[in-house]
């Protein structure tokens, strides 16, 4: 029996710097590079997922981070079907910006499934285990730890916000 496909659409949100490109690439190219490039308007990116009984084209969308252009974002996040919120573990104002990131988000695309990503989980973390938790609480979602430079919880980061999207294929 031939597989159904699907395509969806996945924006990852956050501040500037604080990975996102960096888990794109570990998740689609499974490298890692420590030179920082920043993002201009949104790089696209494919993945395609065999699940059970499904194909899955997973249509990446990397956000830039600067919210002086935030009038650009709404025009990116039209038309996704699920987001990653990242933040980094070393900057704890990239976590008290994630609330903002999800309302902005909301306004274009309604509810759609998220999951929040501390990034950099192989680096001394500034933040108390307690706020990622109240944030996470607030914002109802998953929070998982990853790590673009050595893989932790990057394929288990995409696949959960995936089964999220398909209804738990």
């Amino acid at each position: 029996m031939e597989k159904r496909k699907y395509i969806k659409k996945v924006a990852l949100l956050g501040e500037g710097a604080v990975g996102k490109t960096s888990l794109v690439r570990r998740y689609v190219l499974d490298v890692f590079s420590d030179d920082y490039i920043q993002t201009f308007g949104a790089k696209v990116t494919k993945k395609v997922l065999e699940m059970e009984s499904v194909e899955l084209t997973m249509m990446i969308w990397d956000i830039l981070g600067q919210k002086s252009n935030s009038s650009l974002h709404s025009t990116y996040y039209s038309g996704s079907n699920g987001a990653l919120l990242v933040f980094d573990l070393t900057r704890p104002e990239t976590l008290e910006a994630i609330p903002r990131w999800l309302d902005d988000l909301k306004k274009v695309t309604g509810n759609i499934p998220f999951i929040l990503v501390a990034n950099k989980a192989d680096l001394h973390k500034e933040i108390a285990q307690e706020r990622m938790d109240q944030i996470s609480s607030q914002l109802n979602t998953t929070m998982m730890f990853t790590s673009a430079k050595n893989g932790t919880g990057v394929d288990e980061a995409f696949m959960q916000l995936s089964l999220k999207m398909m209804g738990g294929v």
